[in-house]
């Protein structure tokens, strides 16, 4: 059997190992730097402790005990060498016959030294971990200060980026507020709490939405006193700063970047590989150019070819999923008969808060808003997470806090690390 080796085991790649995983034609081994997959959509809500990380992720090996031709391989993967047929890791190397890129994006900070090394990023669970931990303990610190201003800078937060990330942390921290806060800090007042401010360089909260999302969701968030601050970028962040493009300044020491990503980019590849946003040009079966062995899947791939998305597809589980399923159902088939891809638009999701969300249907033609978009948009996100027991325990989670309207995950755990790779 030919090996294929896969690079990462988000969306894409766990669907596309699921779906080749009894094949007789393959042997197929998984690499990641983690031991288990994750849910990205519901980051935001480990890292402010309404769920627990094991909601929302699940070791490899248990995915893949049913799939007999499927091996899992903990590593980080550092370089790709096509002319030697293998990819170097960070605890050995691997050979392949056929190499699938579905290695993801990581946090962009566009070149600012200060914001990367200061700020609050959103990307892993080891970033939701870290969050909660300085959420919490800036929280418990505020009860300490007798200093005003200092108080404040401790609980006021920045949030960079009016996408669906940035926007469900904004609702999520202002629901805190209003009925966690106060009663888990006794010693603080209403007074004491700083603001919320959500800062984009665009127009519009959730510019890829329609119009009347994008309506609805800013008078939501205006009415959870979220302070949005459109047509403004974040020019640095000290700690205790941060400085806008527009020349003002807000006192805080919490910046929440969830201002854009970029496609994760690895050694042996030619430059003339990588388009947009660094990710790897694909023909329209996400073959890598220059390649006739590697092929990319999902955010770190550009696919050319789709009239309808001649700069490439959105960066999101649709279509990472898609790909997937396509490329899986190509390489089980004859080379002639091998079909191309093109992406379905199945509507786009946002949550702003307890029963407020927003839903547009594929095309933008029709949106919905409040409650009914609400329960939309936890059944998919429940029906999305990997298994069974990661549905419910979601489920019960929801249930608890849409009854309670609170939660009991918030401890400070700071593990300390003792093996390496």
């Amino acid at each position: 059997m030919k090996r294929i080796v896969v690079a990462g085991g988000g969306f894409a790649g766990l669907e596309f190992v699921k779906r080749l995983g009894n094949s007789d034609k393959y042997e197929i081994i998984l690499v990641d730097s983690n031991n288990y997959n994750f849910f990205p959509p519901l980051i935001y809500q480990v890292s402010t402790g309404f769920m627990e990380p094991s909601a929302i992720s699940y070791p490899f090996r248990k995915i893949l005990r049913k799939l007999k031709n499927v091996r899992f391989r903990l590593g980080a993967l550092e370089k790709v060498l096509p002319e030697e047929i293998k990819i170097v890791l960070s605890n050995g190397e691997l050979s392949y016959d056929i190499l699938v890129m579905a290695t993801g994006t990581e946090t962009n900070f566009f070149g600012n030294k200060n914001i990367a090394e200061k700020s609050l990023p959103m990307k892993t669970i080891s970033d939701a971990l870290s969050l909660r931990n300085v959420i919490l303990t800036r929280l418990d610190r505020a009860t300490r200060i007798e200093n005003d201003e200092e108080r404040k800078k401790h609980l006021t937060f920045v949030i960079a980026g009016a996408g669906p990330t940035g926007v469900e942390l904004s609702g999520i921290l202002s629901e805190m507020k209003t009925s966690i806060i106060l009663k888990d800090y006794p010693e603080l007042k209403q007074h004491d709490l700083g603001d919320i401010y959500l800062i984009d360089g665009q127009n519009s909260v959730l510019s890829a939405m329609s119009t009347n999302a994008q309506n609805y969701t800013s008078q939501k968030l205006s009415d959870l006193n979220v302070t949005f601050l459109k047509n403004t970028l974040v020019k640095d962040f000290d700690g205790e700063t941060v400085y806008l493009s527009d020349g003002n300044k807000i006192k805080s020491k919490n910046l929440i970047w969830a201002a854009g990503v970029s496609a994760k980019v690895f050694e042996g590849f030619a430059e003339e590989c990588f388009g947009a946003g660094r990710r790897l040009k694909t023909n329209p079966f996400n073959r890598v150019e220059l390649y006739d062995n590697i092929y990319a899947l999902g955010d770190c791939a550009l696919v050319s070819g789709d009239k309808d998305y001649p700069n490439g597809h959105p960066q999101l589980a649709q279509p990472a999923l898609q790909q997937a399923k396509n490329l899986a159902e190509n390489l089980s088939r004859a080379e002639k008969d091998r079909k191309p891809f093109e992406y379905t638009d199945k509507g786009s999701l946002a949550i702003i808060g307890r029963n407020k969300a927003v839903l547009d249907f594929p095309g933008q033609k029709h949106s919905i808003t409040g409650f009914s978009a609400w329960l939309i948009w936890i059944f998919v996100h429940i029906m999305g997470l990997v298994n069974f027991k990661n549905k419910v325990q979601t489920l019960y989670n929801w249930l608890g806090y849409y009854i309670y309207k609170d939660q009991s995950f918030r401890m400070i755990i700071k593990p300390s690390e003792r093996v390496s790779n």
